[in-house]
């Protein structure tokens, strides 16, 4: 018997848990696993602002796939194309043409993508906050500007440099915005000709409340200890234009600004554009609780796409525990689901009967930077240390792999007895800069013949 083939599209939670379980749980003989990223690594995404602050190694918050998936046949590439109907994938490879493949079951988790608006400016000036090389960028690029403040002779560019500007009020938005408060305070010491009274971060969300995960009071509370820290908070407000630098907000103030982080939610991946998936009224999905596709109503019966399955960010799957609602785009969700999903494929291989995800969700923990947080989790509400110290405790044990848990670790230890580093590697975007610049060009053979042709 040949073993059947199961692609793992997307290699975030759900398709590095789900192909570590399968790969753990079916035996080779009965099926391969084939896990498809353009990156050769799955980032963990709740630790890109403690990357990003510098309290980890950016290398220790991303799980290198070839070592973890060692069972599992890993393909550096994108998938351009889904056709289910004919169970095939389209890949483009790194380097040279591209190629099909076909599969028996297929896992769509490409993730999702930031969620951004038409705002005049945004693509030439802001900054995402999804990826590792984002945080790794936005350190670089705010240690920077703390460098042009200290030395340039310009008022106007010193408070352009000193201007930090974070748009949504999310998990994300937030944690960036307090992890690199910190760093910008602590780097202050190494700056006598700065003050910290020029430093100004702005918080800009749609809606009238920051943290809406972890409940009202304890948004609340977050949105007091962040105004103690003198950061601006314009909820009910939004971003208009940026073009060029100059903030325009919707209540009328109008700043310069050289940092724009954009991080008002996300959305399912372009890549299910290409795909003949059905698909729900936001862009996701369909899934049936058994974490299978489904062509209709998730709840009200629809046909199942036979070895077709999907969960976490690109997926609509109905929340058994809420009636009514969908499970959240949340990492908590995603791992739990990946574990079911596995677990049905390899039952439904075996001849078995797929079972339901139901999750009740627990609650939320947020870091506000060192030694402060927040966290409403099992209807407990807790703030302060004892919150930051869970929101580590909690995202160390789910980052996969012994290897990085150790690592992670020992970072943290360390930063307890050493100061926190306060150096930008700006030279890490652009590093043939330097090696082009004192290179001399040189002319071909046939550009050399085309120049004197064209002279005679």
């Amino acid at each position: 018997m040949n073993p059947q083939r199961i692609v793992v599209v997307g290699a975030g939670h759900v398709g590095l848990y789900a192909a570590l379980r399968l790969s753990k749980k079916i035996n080779r003989r009965r099926a391969e696993v084939v896990v498809i990223d353009p990156q050769p690594h799955m980032t963990y995404q709740p630790f890109l602002p403690e990357a990003a602050a510098g309290n980890i190694s950016p290398r220790h918050s991303v799980v290198p796939l070839r070592r973890e998936l060692s069972k599992c046949r890993i393909v550096s590439g994108e998938v351009t194309k889904i056709e289910h109907a004919r169970k095939t994938v389209t890949i483009q490879p790194i380097d040279g043409p591209s190629t099909e493949m076909e599969y028996d079951h297929i896992i769509v988790a490409p993730g999702s993508v930031s969620r951004t608006l038409p705002v005049p400016g945004l693509r030439e000036h802001g900054i995402g906050f999804k990826t590792i090389g984002e945080a790794i960028y936005l350190r670089n690029h705010i240690m920077d500007r703390l460098d042009v403040a200290a030395v340039t002779p310009d008022p106007a560019v010193r408070k352009a440099s000193l201007t930090f500007v974070f748009v949504g009020g999310g998990f994300a938005g937030i944690e960036a915005l307090a992890e690199m408060e910190d760093v910008v305070r602590d780097a202050l010491r190494y700056y006598p000709d700065l003050d910290q009274k020029e430093v100004r971060f702005v918080l800009v969300e749609a809606t009238n409340r920051i943290l809406p995960e972890v409940g009202a009071k304890m948004g609340a509370y977050a949105a007091r200890e962040l105004d103690k820290r003198g950061i601006d908070l314009r909820l009910d407000t939004r971003l208009e234009s940026c073009v060029d630098g100059e903030i325009v907000l919707s209540d009328g103030d109008r700043f310069r600004a050289e940092t724009l982080v954009w991080t008002a939610g996300v959305k399912p991946s372009p890549m299910l554009d290409r795909t003949d998936l059905p698909r729900g009224p936001r862009g996701h999905v369909t899934c049936l609780p058994t974490l299978q596709i489904v062509d209709g109503d998730p709840e009200g019966g629809g046909q199942v796409l036979g070895g077709a399955w999907s969960a976490g960010d690109c997926a609509q799957v109905p929340d058994l525990t809420n009636p009514g609602a969908w499970c959240s785009p949340s990492a908590q969700h995603a791992v739990r689901q990946a574990k079911v999903l596995a677990d049905n494929i390899r039952e439904v291989i075996l001849g078995g009967e797929p079972k339901e995800y139901r999750h009740k969700y627990v609650g939320s923990v947020a870091g506000l930077g060192l030694y402060k947080g927040v966290a409403h989790v099992y209807g407990i509400k807790v703030k302060g240390l004892p919150a930051w110290f869970m929101h580590r405790t909690y995202h160390m044990s789910r980052i996969p792999s012994f290897n990085r848990k150790v690592r992670v670790v020992a970072d943290w230890t360390l930063a307890f007895v050493l100061r926190r580093e306060t150096i930008a590697l700006g030279q890490l975007h652009t590093p043939r800069e330097e090696f082009t610049h004192v290179t001399p060009a040189v002319k071909l053979p046939e550009e050399r013949e085309t120049v004197g042709a064209a002279a005679r």
